[in-house]
C-alpha cells in the first residue's frame, strides 16, 4: 500500500485532526500554567513536545497499516524510543540546590503531554482529553 492509498482510507478528521487539535490544547494549557509561575519549560517547550509525540505516534499508526497491520513488535519501535527521549529532556529540567530539587512538576508535565500525545495520535484521542 503507498502513502496515497493509506491517506485516501482513512478519516482524516479522526486520524489527524482531532489528535492534533486535542495535543495542542492540553499541551497549551500545560506549558501556559508552567510559564505563567515562571518554570523552565513553558507553552511552546510543551507544545513541541506533545505535537512531535502525536506525529510519531500517527506515523507508527501509518507504518502499522502498511505492513498488513500485523502484531509484530517491530510495528512499535518508534513509539518505544520516545519514552527514553522525553525522559532525558524531563531529567534537563530538574536542578538540584543545596536543600531543594527543582523542576520535578514541571518534568512531570512534559513527561505527561508526551504520553498524552502518544495516546491521542495512536487514535485515542477522546481518552487523551480526558
Amino acid at each position: 500500500m503507498t502513502e496515497l492509498e493509506i491517506l485516501s482510507q482513512i478519516d482524516f478528521i479522526e486520524v489527524i485532526l482531532m489528535p492534533a487539535i486535542v495535543t495542542i490544547v492540553i499541551s497549551s494549557l500545560l506549558g501556559l500554567e508552567r510559564q505563567n509561575i515562571g518554570k523552565s519549560a513553558g507553552i511552546s517547550a510543551h507544545i513541541l513536545i506533545g505535537a512531535a509525540t502525536m506525529m510519531v505516534s500517527i506515523v507508527q499508526r501509518f507504518f502499522f497499516l502498511e505492513t498488513g497491520a500485523t502484531d509484530v513488535a517491530e510495528n512499535q519501535r518508534l513509539i518505544a524510543q520516545i519514552l527514553p527521549g522525553v525522559g532525558f529532556i524531563g531529567a534537563g529540567v530538574i536542578m538540584k540546590g543545596e536543600k531543594t530539587i527543582i523542576g520535578l512538576t514541571t518534568a512531570a508535565t512534559i513527561w505527561a503531554v508526551a504520553i498524552m500525545g502518544l495516546i491521542a495520535g495512536s487514535g485515542y484521542w477522546r481518552l487523551g482529553a480526558a
